[in-house]
């Protein structure tokens, strides 16, 4: 059958314009993209299938979040009296890091508004049912206000307990501001949301594609989980709001994750951090409590920072500190994360830490969430052993935590994960302490978490099928984008 000539000569064009269009992308791509092998494999795809790549492109190719940065900065010129009230109340409490740790004040004093600060109790909540149990109650002590932030919210026995709680203190007219991702919380209920929102309580999803260039951009999420109420505590960890960080998913169950609760000024800065994002999704500027509460009665001796990321930042922020941080180790270096999927400079910093003797064990899960991170993770095995890295194999359900220990002098509890999402396109936050009891509590944790791994054998991944092996070197390919 003939085709055409007009529609052959249409197509034609179509595909010229189409190609050129994709040489443009890929020079946009090596411009912008951050890292050269995200550059090169961008490039790459778009040049070659540039149909498919183009689109995707426009989903996944930026690591830079426009707007937010900017949108800040112009309502604290605007309110730069209250801006200087709120961080004049926190500035009290900044003191340097221990000696130890000097190395990280410059980079962390770079990096926030507010670094180290002394006055601080911390509690480590180990699993879910104590995380939820001391957020209820907290949340039901409230006198003024609540600020609750969840990547995940799911309709189910916790969510609706959390609900519930909710509505109780707005009945009692206490202020309540809820946020959660849309994308995270995609299964959420128009109907849960509603029924907020009829006792009084301001919801919002965080909307990552508002604001201009941001309309097509997906791939980049709120991952944080903070609660703060009155201004005086504060949470944060890994832990969702739903039945399977209860360990109620038979597939993933039991869960394992871990949380921490604050006390001191460090409550302010993670404060700040929600105020930032709420305002980015409603363009309303809340009025907190920004008044450091000291408890007596408590062990506020403990010197405390909040490092809120995201891909917003003028810098790579997370990815610089925690490089930074795996630097300091001199003898212990233990890290727990769900996904293991570490850029150059990361990988780099924790070959060379096992090199100057460091002790240096990560924890990853033995059942997959996502199968490209879990395939990715064994990609690492070979390098990994001939460095002296020990690798570990969480065996009793789903390990979900991220947690690190540095020596006996520091320990950080939030939600970043050990890839590249976590590190170029979530807006995360972590907390770390360096109070010496405090350090050992969460040391000891993963010393529970070790005797119930099994150490990862590289005689086991040789003995696997060639299609899984092959499987994991495409999902290394895939890095940049996982």
């Amino acid at each position: 059958m003939l085709v055409d000539g007009g529609v052959l000569a249409i197509f034609s064009t179509a595909t010229v314009v189409v190609h050129v269009l994709g040489v443009a992308h890929a020079a946009h791509a090596v411009m912008n993209v951050r890292s050269s092998q995200g550059a090169i494999a961008w490039s790459i795809s778009l040049i070659t299938f540039p149909w498919l790549a183009i689109p995707l492109y426009w989903i996944l190719g930026r690591t830079k979040f426009h707007g937010y940065a900017e949108t800040l900065r112009s309502v604290y010129a605007q309110h730069y009296k209250l801006v200087h009230q709120t961080y004049s109340e926190v500035i009290k409490f900044q003191v340097a890091p221990p000696d130890k740790l000097a190395k990280l004040q410059p980079l962390a004093e770079a990096l926030t508004e507010i670094s180290f600060t002394s006055g601080n109790a911390a509690e480590l909540l180990i699993n879910g049912q104590q995380t939820y149990e001391a957020m209820l109650k907290k949340i039901a002590s409230a006198t003024n206000y609540i600020l609750l932030q969840s990547y995940t919210v799911n309709d189910d026995q916790a969510g609706n307990e959390f609900k519930e709680a909710l509505i109780a203190k707005a009945k009692e007219g206490k202020n309540i501001y809820f946020l959660y991702d849309e994308i995270g919380s995609k299964k959420l209920s128009r109907s849960y949301i509603e029924s907020l929102k009829q006792h009084g309580i301001a919801v919002s999803a965080f909307n990552t594609t508002k604001g201009q260039g941001n309309r097509f951009q997906f791939n980049f999420r709120n991952h944080r989980k903070i609660l703060v109420v009155d201004g005086e505590i504060a949470f944060v960890g890994g832990l969702n709001i739903g039945d399977e960080y209860l360990g109620k998913n038979p597939r993933l169950s039991p869960w394992r994750d871990t949380h921490m609760m604050l006390e001191g000024p460090t409550v302010q800065s993670l404060q700040n951090s929600f105020v930032r994002d709420w305002y980015w999704a409603t363009r309303k500027l809340l009025e907190v409590n920004w008044q450091v509460k000291i408890n007596r009665e408590t062990n506020h001796n403990q010197t405390g920072f909040i490092l809120p990321t995201g891909p917003a930042d003028s810098l790579p922020a997370c990815k610089l500190f925690f490089v930074q941080l795996i630097n300091q180790a001199q003898t212990h270096l233990w890290i727990a994360s769900p996904y293991f999927v570490p850029d150059e400079a990361t990988l780099s910093a924790l070959k060379l830490a096992a090199m100057r003797g460091v002790d240096v064990r990560i924890i990853l899960p033995n059942r997959p969430d996502h199968l490209f991170v879990y395939l990715c993770s064994f990609s690492y095995y070979t390098e990994m052993e001939t460095i002296g890295i020990r690798l570990y194999r969480y065996k009793n359900g789903f390990m979900h935590q991220k947690v690190i220990v540095i020596d006996e002098n520091i320990a950080g509890i939030g939600t970043v994960n050990l890839d590249n999402r976590s590190f170029s396109l979530n807006f995360e936050v972590m907390g770390f302490v360096t109070e010496p009891r405090f350090v050992q509590s969460v040391k000891k944790m993963l010393e529970d978490d070790l005797a119930v791994c099994v150490a990862v054998d590289l005689d086991e991944y040789d003995k696997k099928p060639f299609w899984f092996k092959l499987a994991v070197r495409v999902s290394r390919l895939l890095t940049p984008l996982l």
